[in-house]
């Protein structure tokens, strides 16, 4: 059968000094899959559109910045992970440059702008532990793998590309 993930993006938008990232605490709908936890911005693709495109729209919508400057960092497979164990894939992008003012809240939740060296404190979803210090390190390119059964990572697998 084929593998027919929904396809997304996650963004995690520098501060302009470089030491923050701006988070978005998904505190706003208790039913929401992701309540409680902490995640970059970014959302599902649009059928006519590239990873860079519905990056760079999901942070004018999430956020209410334009983007100027991002990097790929990487990839992510997450098999089973949605609400109903829907299986998503995403693009990793960090943003280092962007224009305008970033609103402090969304339909999720609260925008934080968090240290980068606590983010491990926060709390994640069990993969992200594992992968977002690769969002930072500008040495290689990854390529992840964590499927999830009932709501819990079972395994992690990760390749690394040197740039």
């Amino acid at each position: 059968m084929p593998y027919t993930p929904i396809v997304a993006t996650l963004g995690y938008i520098m501060s302009l000094d470089g030491t923050h990232v701006l988070m978005v605490h998904r505190n706003a709908r208790p039913e929401d899959l992701h309540f409680g936890k902490y995640n970059g911005l970014g959302g599902k693709l649009d059928s006519h559109e590239d990873a860079a495109a519905g990056m760079a729209r999901e942070i004018m919508e999430e956020a209410g910045i334009s983007v100027e400057r991002m990097t790929m960092r990487g990839t992510l497979n997450w098999p089973g992970f949605g609400k109903n164990e829907e299986d998503w894939f995403g693009f990793v992008f960090r943003i280092d440059a962007w224009s305008g003012t970033p609103f402090t809240s969304n339909p999720e939740g609260s925008l934080e702008w968090v240290p980068v060296a606590n983010l491990q404190s926060l709390n994640l979803w069990d993969s992200d532990r594992l992968w977002i210090d690769m969002v930072f390190d500008n040495d290689y390119t990854f390529h992840g793998v964590a499927p999830y059964q009932a709501g819990k990572m079972v395994s992690w697998r990760v390749s690394k590309i040197a740039r």
